[in-house]
């Protein structure tokens, strides 16, 4: 049984898994969208959002626990300078999962893919949802 056993095997031994997703997740804050399987995607995610958040809060300890997770100065300090306040406002959610079509699939082995981004910072949260009840207030 696997009773709160979390997370997805992928196939992969315990340390090819850890070093696949710092890896993804590292390619992810730097080039801001990725393109992978569902299923590393949906591991990759929480990765990446708990980071986010460390890099919202700032400050050292967050710094060099971030640091010990991806192993890449660089890839961190782009986290806290750039990722981490861009951010900063919004109660998580960082990331989207954009799944592409049938034609899109892997060539290999026909895999599923998807594109998992970074959202832009100045996304509104759902602002279509609001024009439309004010036009009908408009018609009454």
């Amino acid at each position: 049984m696997r009773h709160r056993r979390r997370g997805r095997h992928l196939k992969r031994t315990s340390a090819h898994r850890v070093a696949m997703r710092r890896n993804l997740v590292n390619n992810l804050f730097l080039l801001g969208r990725i393109r992978t399987t569902p299923a590393k995607a949906k591991e990759v995610r929480s990765m990446a959002e708990k980071l986010i958040t460390i890099a919202a809060k700032g400050g050292l300890a967050n710094f060099r626990s971030a640091l010990a997770t991806l192993d890449d100065k660089y890839v961190v300090r782009q986290l806290f300078t750039k990722i981490g306040p861009r951010f900063k406002d919004r109660p998580g959610g960082y990331t989207r999962i954009l799944h592409l079509s049938a034609s899109e699939n892997r060539l290999g082995d026909n895999a599923p893919q998807v594109i998992m981004e970074l959202l832009p910072s100045s996304e509104p949260a759902a602002p279509e949802a609001a024009e439309p009840k004010a036009a009908a207030e408009k018609k009454k």
